[in-house]
């Protein structure tokens, strides 16, 4: 992980300079400077316009009680883009300008979502936000969070108690 994010540090920046050096000579200065400068605010317009459907798409799922995991990657990937676009270059702005498509981010998410699943690093378990069972297997209503002390099997409670202090015999 060290050498990708090395590789990325030094990397970017070196074909960075390198990419302004040739369209600069192809160009000249000032247009070059006018092009990083147009990306950029091109760039802050979609992020703005991308993200706020984003989160309205989010608001939606949330009010339908559904958890919005596609829009948590669309929102992800756009705040990528979003500091590739701001960041000066031309190969920073083609890749955030990349992710601005969105079939382009399903099929990223998909890939994310599958190598994290081939690596077992994900558990996904269903019910809906708020503990309602409705429709659940094996039970129905509300669930009721509740604090709980595991007792050692070989311990029995000798009847209802009203106190704090629980009567407790170890059976042998």
């Amino acid at each position: 992980m060290g050498y990708i994010l090395f590789l990325f540090f030094v990397g970017v920046p070196i074909v960075e300079i390198s990419v302004f050096i040739a369209v600069g000579d192809h160009i000249g200065l000032w247009p070059t400077l006018a092009a990083i400068l147009i990306t950029a605010a091109i760039g802050a317009s979609l992020l703005r316009a991308q993200g706020l459907a984003v989160l309205f798409r989010a608001q939606e799922h949330l009010n339908q009680r559904q958890f919005p995991m596609a829009e948590i990657f669309d929102g992800l990937c756009l705040l990528v883009a979003g500091a590739f676009l701001l960041t000066p270059g031309f190969v920073t702005d083609a890749v955030g300008f990349l992710l601005f498509v969105p079939p382009l981010r399903r099929w990223i998410g998909r890939g994310v979502g599958a190598m994290l699943v081939s690596r077992g690093s994900v558990h996904v378990s269903g019910g809906k936000p708020g503990g309602d069972r409705e429709g659940a297997p094996g039970g129905s209503g509300p669930t009721i969070d509740g604090d709980f002390d595991e007792l050692d099997p070989h311990v029995k409670k000798l009847g209802p108690t009203n106190s704090s202090d629980d009567i407790v015999r170890r059976i042998d």
